[in-house]
């Protein structure tokens, strides 16, 4: 059962004339329940103008840190985010989720460990608290981090970066690519594309000795990356990222849409949370479990409701679901019974699922 807690905010630190970073006071009795692994992400819910806003952030801090600090990057328009990066204040109190999310992998203390990591705006801040872990707790692994932005003053945790290279000096490269600044190399200039990252496959990275690569940013970036590495001989499974927002393709839509026509009618669903159970009937005027349970008076763990987080993934126990859309949950893990109920669209007369996993 995932419950929000209420939490302090100790420290408000404007990193970029459009990124706010949050660190919270986490109480000593509350330290081991909000214990985390380096590239997972806190949810964040606030009454702002009387609605109620949920929205996942990233940790950017370390494990090892003994911290729990977020960034927001202000979106033109976005709810939580202007609040966060205008009204937050010191000494002010958030609802807080227990961390969550699997961008990461273990760490391992006796290897050495090769890592590329790559990078676009406000997607540094899981990939910071990933390199933070790694480098201070694996004494030879190195990093090779590839960073995107518009310009130097944009990019978030700059300082910090760099004192990051200094401390681990000869274990971790910076790659920094601009575009609104020119700079002296043309690889640097513009943001990623096939040739690009060709060249960088070629003569930057020994693709042979990765043995692993994180990605965060924006799909198209993204995917752009995982295929080139994959092309240039990088196995697959070495290959994890995270979306911090997608708008979906066109295909990826039109699958939504067709999988929503599937929806079964009156499906009676029962939902397992905290070790107890809640019944309730789908209505017409949602077609998967999420919404319908939301709108049956259930209080149920979510954060995006795009497929993307995974804060609202569940077990299916009985009866059939399909998704729509699927960003978050690894494939064994689909293989398991974990599903996104935010996307799950039942197909049978009855349908269990069990979110106490």
């Amino acid at each position: 059962m995932n419950d929000f807690y209420t939490i302090k905010v100790a420290e408000v630190t404007k990193e970029t004339n459009e990124c706010t970073s949050l660190t919270f006071d986490i109480p000593q009795e509350l330290k081991e329940k909000f214990a985390y692994k380096q590239g997972q992400y806190l949810t964040l819910k606030a009454m702002i103008n009387g609605e109620e806003v949920r929205r996942s952030y990233s940790l950017c801090s370390s494990p090892v840190e003994d911290k729990w600090q977020v960034a927001v990057k202000q979106i033109e328009g976005g709810l939580f985010s202007t609040y966060a990066c205008t009204d937050i204040k010191a000494g002010d109190e958030l609802e807080v989720l227990p961390p969550n999310g699997n961008f990461y992998t273990e760490v391992d203390t006796t290897k050495s460990k090769d890592y590329i990591v790559f990078a676009a705006g406000s997607g540094i801040t899981p990939i910071l608290s990933i390199i933070k872990t790694h480098l201070a707790k694996e004494p030879n692994s190195t990093f090779k981090l590839f960073y995107l932005n518009r310009t130097v003053k944009s990019i978030i945790f700059k300082e910090e970066i760099e004192a990051l290279k200094n401390t681990y000096f000869g274990r971790f490269e910076i790659f920094y690519f601009l575009t609104k600044e020119h700079r002296d190399i043309p690889l640097l200039n513009g943001r990623f594309t096939s040739e690009k990252l060709q060249i960088l496959a070629s003569k930057v990275i020994d693709i042979k000795e990765v043995d692993e690569c994180f990605i965060c940013g924006p799909e198209e970036m993204i995917f752009l990356i995982r295929d080139e590495l994959a092309a240039a001989g990088l196995p697959k499974e070495k290959i994890h990222y995270e979306l911090f927002f997608t708008g979906g393709s066109d295909a990826d839509k039109a699958k939504a849409a067709k999988i929503a026509e599937q929806k079964f009618e009156g499906t009676k669903v029962t939902i397992i949370d905290g070790g107890k159970e809640f019944h309730f009937a789908m209505d017409d005027e949602h077609d998967n479990i999420l919404d319908g349970a939301l709108a049956a008076g259930a209080d149920l763990p979510f954060a995006c409701k795009g497929g993307v987080c995974s804060t609202c993934k569940c077990k299916v126990v009985e009866g059939t679901v399909e998704m729509k859309i699927n960003y978050a949950l690894e494939k064994d893990e689909v293989e398991k019974g974990l599903v996104l109920s935010c996307q799950a669209v039942p197909t049978a007369e009855n349908v269990v699922v069990d979110f106490d996993v």
